[in-house]
């Protein structure tokens, strides 16, 4: 269904790892220089999905440190409206 890689992790819950986003379908790129891309869903305890964390150029190592930021962030600044 969703072709933007912030859209699958949102559509999955799953963290995308995208190592060459010029051969990911349908990928936007916001910097022409932005060769990998990460993408965090932001997932409430209740289980609502209210946003995604999506980071362009990354190493190897960035994925599980994005992964534990954004559990932090969810613990720390997430309310239900």
């Amino acid at each position: 269904m969703f072709q933007l890689s912030s859209g699958t992790a949102a559509q999955t819950r799953s963290t995308q790892v995208v190592r060459d986003v010029h051969a990911f379908a349908g990928h936007i790129a916001c910097d022409a220089a932005s060769g990998s891309e990460i993408v965090v869903p932001l997932i409430a305890a209740d289980g609502t999905l209210f946003g995604v964390w999506d980071v362009a150029r990354f190493d190897d190592e960035d994925a599980a440190g994005m992964e534990a930021l954004c559990r932090v962030f969810v613990e720390m600044g997430w309310t239900q409206p």
